[in-house]
């Protein structure tokens, strides 16, 4: 083989190999950068998935405007109320001392708190002072006409946000109606749910900004 040919069978040789690197080098690259965009991707849908409260997670927690007036903490919090019954629950809140004040002069405190599963339309101190102070004093001083009027705004079913809307029977033995979405629910056509889905450690509070009047 002439010098002339060995040459040229070295140059092809060395160019083929050259190829064949590049080439390998190109898929190497190829493979990290596909690997890294893959890693890349899962990694932000983790973050977005550890960020992001689940629709299960959302619906338990209690929703309207009043709802900020709840303690932050402490025994009247919300966290607080989940752990005693409604009428102990109640006590602890502020915004419902009339109606704890109207539910031990009509010796229900123990119904209350010993019933299983309950819903409870609680009006606000405000919801009672709508009454003329004469008939709210006529009504606390009546203990059977109060006990009918507490026991309207109790219904035997723990009631859910996505349950609410209907007709419900109460432990009065009267209906009520409620009517809307969360957040905007409305008892009877008149009282609105200012805080609902409030959770104690027997039954589900919606407080509500008007005393609710059984029809019979």
């Amino acid at each position: 083989m002439s010098v002339t040919t060995r040459r040229r069978t070295l140059t092809a040789l060395l160019a083929t190999g050259a190829l064949t690197l590049t080439l390998g080098a190109c898929s190497s690259s190829g493979g990290s950068s596909s690997s890294s965009t893959s890693a890349s991707a899962a990694s932000s849908s983790a973050a977005m998935s550890s960020s992001t409260p689940s629709t299960s997670a959302m619906a338990d927690q209690p929703f309207g405007a009043a709802c900020a007036a709840v303690p932050k903490d402490g025994a009247g919090s919300f966290s607080g109320m989940a752990k005693d019954p409604v009428a102990t629950a109640a006590s602890n809140n502020p915004l419902l001392s009339t109606l704890v004040t109207a539910v031990k002069q009509a010796g229900l405190v123990d119904t209350l708190n010993s019933a299983q599963n309950i819903t409870v339309f609680a009006p606000t101190n405000d919801a009672f002072a709508k009454i003329p102070k004469a008939d709210l004093d006529a009504l606390l001083a009546d203990k059977a006409k109060l006990t009918k009027v507490l026991t309207y705004h109790v219904a035997p079913e723990r009631l859910a946000p996505n349950a609410l809307a209907g007709t419900h029977k109460t432990l009065e033995g009267g209906d009520l109606t409620v009517a809307g979405s969360e957040p905007d629910f409305t008892v009877n056509g008149n009282s609105k749910v200012l805080c609902g889905n409030v959770q104690t450690a027997n039954a589900t509070v919606y407080i509500v900004d008007t005393v609710l009047m059984p029809t019979s």
